[in-house]
């Protein structure tokens, strides 16, 4: 079957990305030959193996190439044996299974060439492979249990031997092989020169100030050559700045051509994978798409591509019903799936939907415990989000059959390890009877990011400019004040207002003063008019991922350096707007946060704050001293591991002082053994977080348990 001359473009793409997923199914099969492997290392193979082949699968239906799709099928039909009852693969099936996939490779370039339609019948194919190489009786047994690849058909007599090149051929117009990480270092370089820019600004402001302080000593004449000198530099210098600006926007806009393309690439081929899909299980449904002229990493497109696959043949196979069955239900027979795409800063937000018949919890927790993916035990202990969350589960199927769509247990599970390989996270929200949601978070990182920095109190905060839609004062007569909290009049709709301040836990909440700036923050399809005490300006800055200790930290999404090296911690608008209860704390309480990280301090900072605690910091055990001779502290929140002074060493001069002996102190570690954590209550701590307890909103709540047990023995 030839390929959609629409899709004819994708192709390419795919056979390189299939060499790589083929190449790593190679090495796995060479190590299922070995002796000596433990069951656990066994299942993981097979397991992964198991995933590759799905997606290969996947992928290739949705782009139209059911010749592959059903050799990847088959393929796993030959596994499925063994992956129930891992153990050494026999060599034979080792064999099937190689020629199997160089089959695949040699039909997937000649898609890649436009010479799909004329290839043979990939039964036929196969067939052949399997008469040149017999296994034995054992591995025959094994096989043909699962349904062959000699089932697919019987040897054709004038089936023509496969001959398998040693290499894919070169495509003509192949260019200049570089690889990634020659691209991503060329892209670290160019955001120093960014960094190198901001810098040249900031040293033309510094030539300005010093020039108007000399005109402000009076002495005209005598600084006149001066002056004149000075301001010449300081304009020579603004020239360069901007010149450096225009070089670095080229830069790294070429680069980000080189590297990236629209979201819809991998979205447009969905819809005839949809359509298909639905025609073959007897039903209806459309795709939409919303954000697909997003530009994204075209790495990480493809390796998004499998799991985008998997959730759309999810949601049309198990989620959408028959049409009957929807119109009894008073829904229309034509099913919705729609897919959105939104980047802020350096988050990618993708979220896949389908108004279906959602998730049955109780049936989950049924086919979880009868499949053995966990006991009656443990799902009496899981609450309604963990239980939906069992889909994610290796093995975890609803359907009682293999079909080729779906039985293997395979799907969400691959979308999830996909996911958690990117760095991302992917969560899973249903209501019965109306559908389920996807929402799929992922950090990009390839360039700088447009942030408008503003400032609550004495505390500058970065937020995505994609975010940002509009920026007003606070007027009088466009704000409705309740009891509880404001609402903004804005274009017809009545807004919630969010003070920053508050909800960052650096002020009581009050309504935004007459003329206070307010920005208009959407995320999600939800929008809240956000109060914040001053506008600074908008900087093309480079986000970072948080470390991964903290990165689950909802508040924040990322950190990235001003010119003066400052650190700026960048808001998750998402954060912004999910209803919260603002709580009401004394501000009285205060606490030291002791830690030679920057960003650790940062965020330790950050979490304090939002319970209603003055924070003061400190980069070492001897400037928390110094802080101790002059402010009294109710808490002390101190790193283990610290070059100068370490966080056993602190707590022993503070337990030989009257006055600290009985200061509270919470040591904060990135090792979480039981020997770390002994050793550290021995040395006089009152508490011990890891830094991933720190991340799960630990801290808080410790710091305060804390408080309250030393109160009571005093």
């Amino acid at each position: 079957m030839p390929v959609d001359p629409m899709l004819q473009g994708l192709v390419a793409g795919f056979a390189v990305e299939a060499q790589e997923v083929v190449q790593k199914v190679t090495m796995d099969l060479l190590e299922l030959e070995r002796e000596g492997l433990e069951t656990d290392a066994l299942t993981k193979l097979y397991v992964r193996l198991g995933r590759h082949l799905h997606t290969l699968k996947g992928s290739a239906a949705s782009l139209g190439m059911q010749d592959l799709s059903d050799i990847a099928h088959k393929l796993e039909d030959a596994l499925a044996p063994l992956k129930a009852n891992p153990q050494k693969m026999p060599r034979p099936v080792v064999d099937i299974l190689l020629h199997g996939l160089d089959l695949f490779l040699l039909r997937a370039q000649a898609h890649a060439d436009g010479r799909g339609e004329a290839l043979p019948d990939p039964a036929a194919a196969l067939a052949q492979l399997v008469a040149d190489a017999p296994p034995p009786e054992e591995a025959a047994a094994m096989v043909a249990a699962s349904g062959s690849l000699a089932a697919v058909a019987a040897p054709a007599p004038s089936a023509e031997p496969v001959s398998l090149p040693d290499a894919l051929p070169e495509s003509a117009d192949a260019g200049w092989r570089v690889s990634s990480w020659q691209v991503t270092a060329l892209m670290r370089e160019v955001e120093r020169l960014r960094e190198v820019r901001l810098r040249v600004e900031e040293r033309g402001r510094e030539l300005e100030r010093v020039a108007v302080l000399l005109a402000k000593q009076g002495l005209l004449a005598e600084t006149a050559e001066a002056r004149t000198a000075l301001s010449g530099t300081a304009r020579s210098l603004r020239t360069d700045g901007e010149e450096t600006s225009d070089i670095v926007d080229a830069l790294e806009d070429g680069l980000k051509a080189i590297t990236t393309r629209p979201v819809r690439t991998i979205l447009d081929p969905l819809q005839r994978m949809v359509r298909d899909l639905s025609r073959q299980l007897g039903k209806e449904a459309r795709l939409s798409v919303v954000g697909a002229e997003v530009s994204l990493d075209r790495r990480l497109l493809e390796k998004l591509q499998g799991s985008l696959v998997h959730l759309l043949r999810n949601a049309v196979d198990h989620g959408l019903e028959l049409p009957a069955d929807r119109e009894r239900a008073g829904k229309h027979h034509e099913g919705a799936l729609t897919l959105r795409v939104e980047q802020q800063g350096n988050l990618l937000y993708l979220e896949a939907s389908d108004d279906g018949a959602g998730i049955d919890v109780e049936v989950v927790r049924r086919l979880a415990e009868q499949r053995g993916v966990v006991t009656a035990e443990e799902t009496v202990r899981l609450n309604e989000n963990q239980l939906r969350d069992l889909i994610f589960r290796s093995g975890f199927s609803t359907r009682t059959d293999v079909t080729d769509t779906s039985g293997r247990g395979v799907g969400l599970d691959a979308v999830r390890a996909s996911v958690e390989a990117l760095q991302g996270r992917i969560e899973v929200a249903s209501t019965p009877g109306q559908g389920t949601r996807f929402m799929l978070t992922l950090p990009t990182d390839l360039g700088s990011s447009p942030v408008l920095v503003v400032r609550v109190l004495e505390q500058l905060v970065g937020l995505p400019m994609l975010a940002v839609e509009a920026t007003q004062l606070a007027r009088t007569e466009s704000l409705r004040l309740g009891k509880r909290r404001a609402h903004l009049e804005y274009q017809g709709q009545l807004l919630s207002v969010v003070d920053l301040g508050a909800r960052l836990g650096l002020r009581a909440l009050a309504p935004p003063a007459e003329g206070q700036p307010l920005l208009i923050v959407q995320s999600g399809g939800k929008r809240v008019a956000l109060v914040v005490d001053a506008v600074v300006g908008d900087r093309d800055l480079v986000i970072r991922p948080l470390p991964s200790e903290v990165r689950d930290v909802p508040a924040w999404q990322g950190a990235a350096t001003l010119s003066r090296g400052e650190l700026l911690l960048i808001c998750r608008p998402d954060w912004l707007v999910t209803e919260t209860v603002q709580v009401q704390v004394s501000a009285q309480r205060r606490a030291l946060v002791v830690d030679d990280s920057l960003t650790a301090r940062a965020l330790h900072r950050a979490m304090l704050e939002a319970g209603g605690f003055t924070v003061h910091l400190a980069a070492s055990g001897a400037r928390a001293l110094d802080r101790l001779q002059s402010d009294t502290y109710d808490v002390v929140i101190c790193d283990l591991d610290m070059e100068e002074m370490d966080g056993i060493q602190l707590i022993a001069k503070l337990r030989e002082r009257p006055e600290t002996a009985s200061l509270p102190v919470i040591l904060v570690s990135a090792h979480d053994s039981s020997v770390a954590r002994e050793r550290g209550l021995k040395a006089g701590a009152d508490g011990y977080l890891s830094k991933r307890e720190c991340a799960a909103g630990r801290l808080l709540a410790e710091v305060l348990d804390v408080m309250s047990r030393r109160g009571s023995r005093a």
